[in-house]
């Protein structure tokens, strides 16, 4: 099971990221919550990014690139194995600076990955 960060974390169940970690904990997948409202998802905390993970397999993107550039250092800090550009969080400085740093990118739904064995 590959343990995965969700960036836009939300309690909101219209959301996609709130849908994210329903698939993902029901597949078995162990998640960690960042966002900017409290709350838990799943039985797990939704935190402010800070406490680097590293023992993260994916980074899953549900905020837009303008807002991305803030979150740059903590996710190569956390250095997972790949980052997922949910549609509409494609950002082609991130993933440049990914590749620099041997991260893979991967432009993709992460739902339609879980559905189809991807993942």
């Amino acid at each position: 099971m590959k343990k995965t960060l969700i960036i836009g974390a939300t309690t909101n169940p219209a959301r996609y990221a709130y849908l994210a970690a329903q698939m993902l904990t029901s597949k078995g997948h162990k998640i960690v919550n960042v966002g900017i409202k409290k709350g838990t998802v799943f039985g797990v905390e939704i935190e402010e990014q800070g406490e680097i993970h590293k023992d993260i397999d994916t980074i899953t993107l549900y905020i837009g690139p303008h807002l991305q550039s803030g979150y740059y250092d903590y996710i190569l800090q956390t250095n997972p194995k790949r980052v997922v550009f949910n549609p509409g969080t494609e950002n082609r400085e991130l993933e440049s600076l990914l590749e620099q740093h041997g991260i893979e990118s991967v432009r993709a739904c992460t739902l339609v990955l879980l559905s189809t064995g991807q993942y």
